[in-house]
């Protein structure tokens, strides 16, 4: 049983590290919130690892990793507060192995790789470090179909982490020497390593980025179609999640798709507004993309996102 000392500590540090997560994560019912507090702060613990203020060469990163693949699966005990109640939500929830090994083996693969060469290799890295995310959600809710479910999250899953990257450009180069802006799509724009490196952005950087917003707003389409097969109870956070995340796009597009002069921040206030805001449709149609639509920075067509950013404006090639 997870104690009330490691669901404090789990907690803290979501509140910490996640605070767009942790608005939505306050939403859900505690039979989920709490397990998710754990969930959030063991995705955390291994993150640290690789990206945390330590002297940990690439050997004792890997090292260190392997032994938290072995302590999250119950394979070794672990006095480790949030190890221990992962432990105890893995059993609890029959969260799949295989789901904790994949997102084990992206931080591992953060260990080794800072450059990415196409979107399918990229995606490759965010089945791991984000849809598996979403798949183990998926236990602790105990969804009726998962069959239905499963495809959904994955997209989800994967449309929350390709918008954390083209958010954080500027923070993945200074701080950790990371691309993950695919380098297919660098080309295609001619942006050079050098050109994110510099942290100045070019007409073809921001158009890079444009890209991939695109496709970002595509995965949200197909991440929000699959809420109806959550719980009932679990819908609302889920699509408030959806709305969050998705309106750095909105944030990204208005600062002409310049995420390395500065990193977007989405404020508390604009938090709050967004979730009255879905709420009160919420209350008129339970129908998560009707909600969406109506709500989030992700545009239906190319026309409604031109109007729905820059009122009185029409498209333009990009």
């Amino acid at each position: 049983m997870v104690t009330d000392r490691q669901l404090r500590r789990s907690k803290t540090i979501q509140q910490r590290t996640g605070r767009t997560f942790h608005f939505a994560t306050r939403l859900l019912p505690e039979r989920v919130r709490h397990p998710t507090y754990v969930l959030y702060a063991f995705f955390r613990v291994a993150d640290e690892v690789v990206d945390g203020a330590t002297d940990l060469g690439p050997t004792e990163q890997r090292e260190r990793l392997e032994q938290l693949r072995a302590e999250a699966l119950g394979q070794d005990d672990t006095d480790d507060e949030v190890l221990a109640a992962f432990q105890e939500v893995q059993a609890t929830y029959d969260i799949p192995e295989d789901e904790i090994a994949q997102f084990i083996d992206a931080m591992l693969a953060d260990v080794e790789k800072d450059r990415y060469d196409t979107y399918e290799e990229l995606r490759a890295y965010m089945r791991g470090s984000a849809a598996a995310v979403g798949v183990m959600m998926q236990s602790i809710m105990d969804v009726d179909r998962p069959e239905k479910a499963t495809p959904h999250a994955i997209a989800l899953g994967e449309a929350f982490q390709l918008t954390n990257f083209l958010r954080d450009v500027r923070e993945d180069i200074r701080d950790h020497d990371r691309i993950y802006l695919p380098k297919t799509t660098r080309e295609r724009h001619g942006v050079t390593e050098a050109d994110i490196e510099s942290c100045e952005p070019t007409d073809g950087f921001r158009a890079a980025v444009a890209d991939e917003l695109r496709r970002a707003d595509d995965l949200y389409r197909e991440g929000v179609a699959g809420i109806q097969y959550l719980p009932a109870d679990c819908q609302f956070a889920v699509l408030y999640a959806a709305v969050l995340y998705a309106e750095y796009h909105r944030l990204i597009r208005n600062r002409e798709y310049d995420t390395l002069s500065a990193t977007p921040e989405l404020s508390a206030p604009r938090a709050v507004w967004l979730y009255a805001k879905t709420r009160w449709y919420w209350q008129w149609s339970k129908d998560p993309v009707t909600v969406f639509r109506k709500v989030s920075a992700v545009p239906d067509n190319d026309t409604d996102r031109v109007e729905r950013d820059h009122p009185g404006r029409t498209p333009h090639a990009e």
